[in-house]
């Protein structure tokens, strides 16, 4: 049984997630992820949770630095640890790999870049 709470939860922080968004390309990964997401158990859901609001945190970072440096070109995102990659399912390489292809194609707005050090 899905808790209240969890269910107020995983609404706020995906209409957080959407607004956050506004500050990229629109795409329907986010909708997607969370649609995908909807009948997992509690341990996954949890899991997806705690990555999904890490990401709206950095993004929201992201987002307000480069509000403050309006001249410069956007950066958003940080380098995946390998670690965490070795921990992703074959589905979730495939996911990652069609997100990747997504974003570096739309209006050539974002290029993948081999740095390992994550932006400060």
């Amino acid at each position: 049984m899905i808790k209240a709470g969890h269910v107020s939860r995983v609404r706020a922080l995906y209409r957080h997630i959407l607004q956050l968004h506004r500050v990229l390309p629109p795409d329907q990964y986010v909708k997607d992820e969370f649609r995908r997401h909807k009948a997992v158990g509690s341990d996954e859901a949890q899991r997806f949770l705690q990555e999904w609001e890490v990401y709206a945190a950095v993004l929201f970072q992201q987002a307000n630095e480069s509000r403050q440096r309006s001249t410069e070109k956007a950066f958003f995102g940080i380098a995946l640890p390998e670690e965490k990659l070795n921990d992703f399912r074959d589905e979730q390489i495939g996911q990652l790999q069609e997100l990747m292809q997504e974003t570096t194609k739309l209006n050539g707005q974002f290029s993948i870049t081999e740095s390992t050090e994550p932006k400060s």
